[in-house]
């Protein structure tokens, strides 16, 4: 007889599946024809073996009984549909969608602090200020070295950059 999957082996397959689907669309972008110490396709590749690591890992470990809700607790019905736990993960989910359809043509800079921003916002920071500069800070830090330093290229977008 068969055990049955717990929780986190079956976010581990999916994990895992996603992950194989990215490396193989890794393994397809071209290289440049000059040598280069860190071509485009190594950080897709890094991050595709990662995840299936990751994915191994989660399957391997066992969720504790204190884990696994068997119903949502008062205080979670009593908040609002958009901050419930499920509708968190369906809205971030969407946000990456809709970031990596609006990369190119608003650019890696304008898409990267919207949604840096965007979801810090959503998650609770109310220092509107602080979020924003940290934001634009951080994505212009690995803009410049991803574009100046590793000769990565990444859309301008609207941005005259």
């Amino acid at each position: 007889m068969m055990k049955q999957l717990n929780v986190n082996q079956i976010l581990a397959l999916i994990i895992a599946l996603f992950s194989i689907a990215y490396l193989v669309v890794a393994f397809q972008i071209p290289t440049f024809p000059l040598p280069r110490p860190i071509d485009s396709d190594l950080f897709p590749k890094v991050l595709g073996f990662t995840l299936l690591g990751l994915a191994g890992l989660l399957f391997l470990e066992k969720p504790k009984t204190q884990d696994i809700p068997d119903t949502p607790g008062p205080e979670a019905l009593a908040q609002p549909l958009l901050l419930r736990p499920w509708s968190r993960v369906v809205i971030t989910s969407l946000a990456i969608a809709a970031y990596a359809l609006l990369m190119v043509p608003v650019g890696f800079v304008v898409a990267s602090t919207v949604l840096a921003f965007g979801l810090a916002w959503y998650y609770g920071y109310r220092r509107h200020g602080v979020n924003l500069a940290t934001s634009i800070g951080v994505v212009l830090a690995l803009y410049l070295t991803m574009t100046r330093i590793m000769d990565v290229y990444l859309p301008t977008g609207i941005l005259p950059i």
